[in-house]
């Protein structure tokens, strides 16, 4: 069983910059995709960023050239650098790692919130 763990959410001016982490449990990470996802209030869950295993990444237009998402297999963490945050940003960031192994596999964290004030 996979779990994922995150932190670094918080409250912080708009302008500034939060790093958010999410560790995991388990053996899967290295071979495992990962993303991070948000949701804002009323709105549907939307992919931030993502990190094949491989390394290779891609990101949602609204967080290009602002947020960097990277990871350390190592230590079975995934990173997320939220830079230039704006008031839009605020919303709850969930980590997701997919597994594909005969189908496909996702697993959630609790969730972190992100509030980014004007």
């Amino acid at each position: 069983q996979v779990q994922l763990v995150e932190s670094g959410g918080g409250l912080v001016q708009a302008g500034g910059s939060l790093r958010l982490s999410c560790a995991a449990s388990g053996s899967i990470f290295s071979i495992s995709a990962m993303g991070w996802y948000r949701q804002a209030p009323g709105k549907q869950r939307e992919l931030v960023a993502a990190i094949t295993e491989g390394g290779s990444t891609n990101y949602a237009d609204s967080v290009t050239g602002r947020f960097t998402i990277s990871r350390d297999n190592a230590k079975n963490t995934v990173y997320l650098q939220m830079n230039s945050l704006k008031p839009a940003d605020t919303a709850v960031y969930y980590c997701n790692l997919r597994f594909r192994y005969s189908g496909t596999y996702d697993y959630w964290g609790q969730g972190t919130q992100v509030t980014v004030s004007s």
